[in-house]
């Protein structure tokens, strides 16, 4: 846990030095939900069936955006060879980034997430949904996404490669958590689909800061 709190002061420093990593995600999120419904029918019925979906879509992107330079400020400045020869555990470097990650793309989301629907005409039945598969959903793609740049964080420009690893992974978050605020609009129960994203949540914490640290030590050793 020590390390873990060390990675996530010092990840939270440098991003306070960098305010366009927390803040790029969150205008491009607000950007894509605010433009959408000038590009299609901004009729409120159309726009109150597919609210959830875009605010999923958004943010799924948003967490793209931010994932690229994850690792490579690391890799480039020498961090990551101290801690793997200092011996210390990588599994918890890993998660206090992907913490941190989500603190400053995810959660930023979340939280200005009833807006959006407001905007897009989300049903009210369908809030409460939303915010919580957001808050279950995205920290999923910040760990899942750890790993995609953990692969890529060698590369100096593994942008697309990191997307093309990454968004097939995404693809079950995504359908989970849009359906559950479907059915929330539409008066069902959502409860099983928040339970799968809580349990995909689980399996991320559990095995995702293993793959991402081995991935880390494969680029290390080249």
């Amino acid at each position: 846990m020590s390390l873990v709190i060390a990675t996530v002061k010092r990840d939270f420093i440098l991003a306070a030095r960098n305010p366009g990593e927390w803040a790029n995600p969150l205008m491009f999120f607000l950007m894509v939900a605010a433009l959408f419904p000038l590009a299609v029918d901004p009729d409120p019925t159309f726009l109150s069936k597919i609210a959830g979906g875009v605010i999923w879509v958004a943010a799924l992107l948003a967490t793209l955006l931010s994932l690229d330079s994850l690792y490579r400020a690391d890799v480039e400045d020498g961090s990551l060879e101290q801690c793997l020869a200092s011996g210390e555990s990588m599994y918890a470097m890993v998660l206090g980034k992907a913490l941190v990650h989500w603190c400053i793309s995810g959660l930023p989301l979340t939280l200005v997430s009833p807006l959006l629907g407001l905007m897009l005409h989300l049903p009210d039945e369908a809030y409460i949904a939303m915010v919580l598969s957001l808050a279950v959903g995205t920290p999923i793609l910040s760990l899942l996404g750890s790993v995609g740049a953990a692969l890529t964080a060698s590369l100096s420009s593994g942008g697309l490669l990191l997307t093309l690893l990454i968004l097939p992974l995404y693809i079950p978050v995504l359908i989970f958590a849009a359906s559950a605020v479907y059915h929330a609009g539409i008066g069902m129960a959502y409860n099983g689909q928040i339970a799968m994203l809580g349990a995909m949540l689980a399996l991320a914490i559990a095995l995702t800061p293993f793959a991402a640290a081995a991935a880390l030590k494969l680029n290390l050793s080249r």
